[in-house]
């Protein structure tokens, strides 16, 4: 939160909550004005927290967990590197520099299909090696299970699909959200919803952002509390040199929280007494958490990351029971550069989740706390000459001391740029854009049931998961996708 203290007559304060009301931010600011309901939820005794890593752009799938059995891995080579006859560059990694991060699930997948992740993604290779890490396969936003021949068909009402497919604002909001660009409600926010009452006096600081603000987040009674990466976000008067003069620093500070005769005015003060003592809660909270685990320098995933840790470090000061967390790393909007670009990002993404993964290990959470990746979709398998275009499906990690590691969930899709009638087609929309074969609802569904919500909770968390339970085209669709103890 920051006040100007040169913007404090009345007419700046009416025109700000009118823009206020009219965006509906959920800062730090903006989340005290919310009444914090009671909510139909479990009571929690442990403590769990959900933290949402995601990648703004739509990240490159096929060059994140690339196929390494000799049959596929040709297959992708020869899609990836067609753009090579015509001049372009061959996107494909080499199988070669992919044996440092060669997956090696606890249950080989079928047909002798393999996996292995980007050559820069060692840390967390081994962490899934090392059976704290799993594979969510071709996870994408679905309203219902639909073949390619029903995407095709143009039937809409009868096959509806997500809205404004391959539209980065808007697929961004319908994974946060299930609803496109200009949605206010988040299922992380909804899911935070129901931790409200276990939280009891912490319930500000049920749902936080470390990347600033993320529909993920916003509830009907659970809006986002904002942090930086150093922690909570002070009125600036009152942390900075406020002209030199303590005394005036604590004129200001009974000034703008005394009592007054006028509703509006009288409402204000309270908030900011609100943002004043949520501010200083975080602070006080933080001071008393100390780790040793070294995260990666220079990278501004970590850096959120990092600040998160603390955050859990600090639940007890907090008093809370359930948290919902996200944090972002930009920059995966890769149809040019992809191989000189991308390399850095996945190192980023990374370093930063296993170093978050060893600060709750520290801190005796592990099992306590489960780390997710998402994005905008998927991309093309095909090159576009020096990269990959928009896409829908894709794969993402679930990190954790409950997750069922050293495994791959969902159904693996076959390597196919999608064009031809073939039936090995069919989970395919073209130029290698996979359809998803799993659903946001399943994936957020799992994850939810973990945090603790009963069947029930999920259908008004997640109102298209009615949809699913059954199968399509032999390929499953479980409400609970098996990947959480």
């Amino acid at each position: 939160m920051i006040i100007d203290t040169g913007k404090h007559t009345r007419r700046a304060f009416l025109q700000r909550s009118g823009q206020l009301a009219m965006v509906g931010a959920a800062t730090p600011f903006a989340l005290n004005l919310a009444a914090i309901g009671e909510a139909a939820a479990f009571d929690a005794t442990d403590y769990r927290a959900l933290v949402c890593v995601f990648l703004y752009g739509g990240n490159d799938y096929a060059n994140t967990v690339i196929n390494h059995d000799p049959a596929n891995h040709a297959r992708y080579a020869a899609i990836r590197g067609a753009a090579a006859s015509a001049g372009g560059p061959n996107i494909a990694i080499p199988r070669a520099d992919l044996d440092a991060t060669a997956l090696r699930p606890t249950t080989p997948l079928p047909g002798g299909m393999q996996y292995a992740l980007h050559p820069r993604m060692t840390a967390l290779a081994e962490l899934f090696n090392r059976g704290k890490a799993a594979v969510q396969l071709n996870v994408g936003p679905l309203v219902l299970p639909i073949t390619r021949e029903q995407y095709r068909s143009g039937n809409t009402t009868r096959y509806p699909l997500p809205p404004k497919l391959f539209s980065h604002n808007d697929q961004q909001s319908v994974w946060q959200s299930q609803s496109a660009e200009g949605s206010t409600r988040g299922w992380g926010g909804r899911i935070g919803d129901l931790a409200l009452s276990s939280n009891g006096n912490g319930s500000l600081f049920t749902c936080i952002s470390v990347t600033g603000n993320a529909v993920f987040l916003a509830g009907d009674a659970a809006l986002q509390y904002q942090c930086s990466n150093n922690g909570a976000i002070a009125i600036n008067p009152l942390k900075d040199n406020f002209f030199g003069n303590e005394k005036a620093r604590e004129a200001f500070r009974t000034l703008i929280r005394r009592t007054s005769t006028d509703a509006i005015e009288n409402e204000y003060a309270k908030v900011v007494g609100r943002s004043m003592d949520a501010e200083a809660k975080v602070t006080a909270g933080l001071a008393g958490v100390s780790m040793s685990t070294a995260f990666p320098n220079g990278n501004p995933l970590g850096a959120q990351m990092q600040a998160v840790a603390k955050l859990i470090g600090a639940r007890n000061a907090l008093e809370v029971k359930r948290q919902v967390f996200i944090v972002s790393l930009g920059g995966f909007d890769l149809h040019d550069n992809l191989l000189s670009r991308q390399p850095t990002l996945m190192g980023q993404v990374s370093d930063a989740i296993a170093a978050f993964h060893q600060a709750t290990v520290e801190l005796g959470v592990a099992d306590k706390v489960t780390t997710f990746t998402a994005s905008d979709f998927g991309r093309t398998l095909t090159s576009n000459g020096d990269g990959s275009d928009h896409g829908w499906g894709a794969h993402h990690f679930v990190v954790g001391g409950a997750v069922r590691g050293a495994a791959f969930y969902g159904t693996p899709p076959p390597v196919s740029a999608g064009d031809t009638a073939a039936p090995v087609d069919q989970w395919h929309v073209g130029q290698g854009r996979l359809l998803p074969t799993t659903s946001v609802e399943q994936y957020a569904a799992t994850l939810a049931r973990w945090f603790g919500a009963g069947s029930s909770e999920l259908q008004t968390l997640l109102p298209n998961l009615r949809n699913f339970g059954g199968s399509l085209g032999g390929v499953p669709y479980p409400v609970d996708l098996g990947f959480m103890g």
